[in-house]
């Protein structure tokens, strides 16, 4: 009797053991033929590519987990069937305290099947988490910010997403001078570094069809009166490609206060707190 135990649980453990190695086997397959045909396709997007990737391989693992889970289950009850069909799916979902598990994943379809993000965009998450997506699963979404450190967000707890990376992004940088200050300078030296920045950096302009810029780096205008003790707040903006953004800015400002400079326009600090005389 207890010989025959003993076979039938080894046997068990032999049979468990061949399907987890099939079941892995076969997700394994499957998200590698998904990538060699997206290496040899090129009528989809990057972003696209890798987000499918993800999805497909988020998917997989958790069908092939919860496969393996109820067949090892099966195996040790011969009226598992019987129980499921008595108890009902939802029941036993609802006892083992599955529900939060349930609304991360219908918060994961919907966010992928909305196309509200992709892999590789940079988002703001609730106003609160920066940083590129990693990770799109089906239960949760990595994000790397900056700094390096990775952070897991259940989608059920996702309220919020700025995407900075959705076809394009509008740059306005604006400079503070002094009241006192004669605009028209001001107005010229920021004209120039728009022209150098169109010149230089004209790969960073989101075109049209004709590849001509949508909009070009230009002086928006005055944008406020009185700001922060006595200023003049004037703005540049610019229409650039949404992967470009954080370049562009950063050469946006860089050449802004460049020719102000200069042109000898004295920023409203410049003003307000003067550096004491040599």
């Amino acid at each position: 009797m207890d010989d025959t135990f003993l076979t039938v649980v080894k046997n068990k453990y032999i049979e468990i053991l061949l399907v987890g190695l099939v079941l892995w086997l076969a997700v394994f397959m499957i998200n590698k033929a998904l990538q060699i045909f997206f290496k040899r396709t090129e009528f989809i997007e990057d972003k696209k590519k890798k987000t499918i990737e993800s999805l497909v391989k988020s998917v997989t693992q958790y069908t092939a987990s919860i496969c393996f889970v109820l067949y090892v289950i099966s195996l040790f009850f011969h009226d598992f069937g019987k129980i499921l069909a008595g108890a009902g799916v939802a029941g036993i979902v609802i006892g083992f305290g599955a529900q939060t598990l349930i609304r991360d994943i219908l918060a994961g379809v919907f966010l992928i099947y909305e196309r509200q993000i992709h892999k590789g965009d940079y988002v703001t998450v609730n106003n609160l988490f920066n940083g590129t997506i990693e990770e799109i699963g089906l239960r949760s979404l990595q994000i790397r910010e900056w700094s390096g450190k990775l952070l897991t967000i259940s989608n059920g707890d996702i309220r919020q997403i700025q995407n900075y990376n959705m076809h394009y992004m509008r740059i306005t940088e604006s400079v503070l001078i002094s009241a006192n200050q004669n605009p028209d300078i001001a107005f010229q030296a920021l004209e120039s570094a728009c022209d150098n920045l169109n010149q230089m950096h004209h790969d960073f302009l989101k075109k049209d069809e004709f590849q001509n810029a949508i909009e070009p780096f230009q002086v928006h205008g005055i944008m406020g009166l009185n700001k922060l003790n006595r200023g003049i707040e004037i703005t540049v903006k610019g229409m650039v490609e949404d992967e470009k953004y954080f370049d562009a800015a950063l050469a946006v400002r860089k050449e802004m206060i460049k020719q102000l400079h200069q042109h000898d326009v004295k920023l409203l600090e410049d003003i307000a707190y003067p550096q004491p005389a040599k």
